[in-house]
């Protein structure tokens, strides 16, 4: 009697929690998977005339994606256009991934080994430029990259050149512009997973006669790798959708795809094909996610 009792109050427990739950989730869900749900439809719709969709099923914007017909004989190629962007804007999300990597691995192991009481305040500095919006610390970037900004004033006062080096507008200043943004988000998964690091194991390595470099290569780096693959995804994912910094920095001719999708909504007037271009966008995050749930999952497995 006193088993079944327990057990009808553990279900009226979970019965609870689920009805206090249920408006959160409801929100969720609809504030989610309701505009999911309308670019996924709009991607299989025909473009207005204007702007705006008609309501007749069409798989046009996905065939676009890939492929353009020749305005005068009507042969099918590839969107070379199209194709340009995605790589630019994988290639220029995975070097950022890679340059903050570099610089943000030397800032967490040097925060993770001072004393624990200065540790926060280095984690207070590395935090700082999220309090500044992001326009601003993109023009902050400007004045520096520019032909008159620091940077070319600099070495053009110490005689190293003759003439500014034109960086702005360049995939270069779109790749100095992001890591600079996206590097507090690589240094604070890196100094979390650092900071449970046990040095005894690479006292150890040097023990057994160990290198430095083989010490970083065989200990350090598979047992914080978690830190490493999260912050991996959380400068590539931003990166990868990136406006403002591609916008400012780029200027019109280096776009992205995030750039790319909203010249679609606006001046392209194409609404099926930047819903189509959403989804790919969606898609390749989403496939960024699943390696990185695996990885960690491994991982786990090794430790």
């Amino acid at each position: 009697m006193s088993l079944a009792t327990e057990s009808g109050r553990d279900r009226a427990r979970a019965r609870n929690g689920w009805l206090l739950s249920l408006p959160a989730l409801v929100l969720l869900i609809v504030g989610a998977s309701g505009p999911l749900l309308i670019v996924v439809t709009y991607s299989f719709l025909k473009p207005g005339e204007y702007s705006g969709v008609i309501w007749e099923f069409s798989g046009q914007a996905w065939f676009q994606v890939l492929f353009q017909r020749d305005i005068f004989d009507g042969t099918l190629g590839w969107a070379d256009a199209h194709l340009t962007i995605f790589w630019r804007s994988v290639r220029l999300s995975l070097l950022t991934t890679a340059i903050t990597f570099a610089a943000g691995l030397p800032t967490a192991w040097f925060i993770a080994m001072q004393p624990p009481d200065r540790r926060a305040m280095w984690l207070f500095l590395i935090t700082i430029p999220f309090w500044t919006n992001l326009l601003i610390r993109t023009f902050a970037i400007m004045e520096v990259i520019r032909n008159e900004g620091i940077l070319n004033s600099a070495l053009m006062g110490l005689g190293l050149i003759d003439r500014p080096v034109q960086i702005l507008y360049t995939d270069t200043a779109i790749l100095i512009g992001m890591a600079y943004v996206y590097l507090p988000l690589m240094v604070l998964p890196l100094y979390a997973a650092i900071d449970r690091f046990d040095l005894r194991l690479m006292e150890a390595g040097y023990d057994l006669y160990a290198s430095r470099m083989r010490v970083l290569r065989r200990i350090i780096l598979p047992i914080i790798r978690p830190g490493i693959v999260a912050g991996s995804i959380l400068v590539f994912v931003p990166s990868l959708g990136a406006y403002v910094t591609p916008r400012l920095l780029g200027g019109g001719k280096n776009m992205m795809i995030g750039n790319f999708i909203e010249l679609q909504f606006g001046q392209g007037r194409n609404w099926p094909l930047g819903s189509a271009l959403s989804m790919v966008l969606l898609a390749v995050v989403m496939i960024a996610l699943l390696v990185y749930v695996r990885v960690a999952a491994r991982g786990d497995v090794v430790r």
